[in-house]
């Protein structure tokens, strides 16, 4: 082995090192999504489900989330009664152009997108456990909402 292979592979070792010693409270997240809102909340057959936003979309000015818009956020599976725990996971939430309905986007695993009215209603998420979820109105947490 060189003198400059050696070189490079204790760099590459002490580098290793210093990112698995950084305390856990180091580490954050790239941009806002570190305040994040519930925007809504179903329940299903013994499982909850919930959509988070950042602040910075729900409390945009001009009325929140822009028709047409699209923001990321995350999604719970609250599956804590049939003793499974909690899943998180990111999502795409658009806001339909007319503003009835939000799409969430369950991307990573490749799931349909599922509407949900604005008001509320029944819907599907994951076919698996998320059937026939009754959902309150996006954004209902607002001071706003339906004025």
């Amino acid at each position: 082995m060189s003198n400059r292979t050696g070189r490079t592979l204790m760099a590459a070792l002490a580098a290793a090192i210093a990112l698995l010693s950084a305390p856990a409270f180091a580490a954050t997240l790239p941009d806002d999504r570190t305040w994040l809102i519930r925007m809504v909340a179903c329940k299903g057959n013994g499982v909850l489900m919930e959509v988070f936003l950042p602040q910075s979309v729900v409390l945009a000015p001009h009325g929140g989330m822009a028709a047409g818009a699209t923001a990321d956020g995350y999604y719970t599976l609250d599956l804590t009664e049939l003793n499974k725990g909690k899943v998180l996971e990111p999502v795409h939430v658009t806001m339909s152009a007319d503003k009835k309905f939000v799409t969430v986007d369950q991307y990573t695993r490749g799931l349909p997108p599922t509407r949900i009215p604005l008001g509320g209603g029944t819907v599907d998420f994951d076919h698996r456990l998320g059937l026939d979820a009754k959902c309150g109105p996006f954004q209902a947490q607002d001071p706003n909402y339906g004025k």
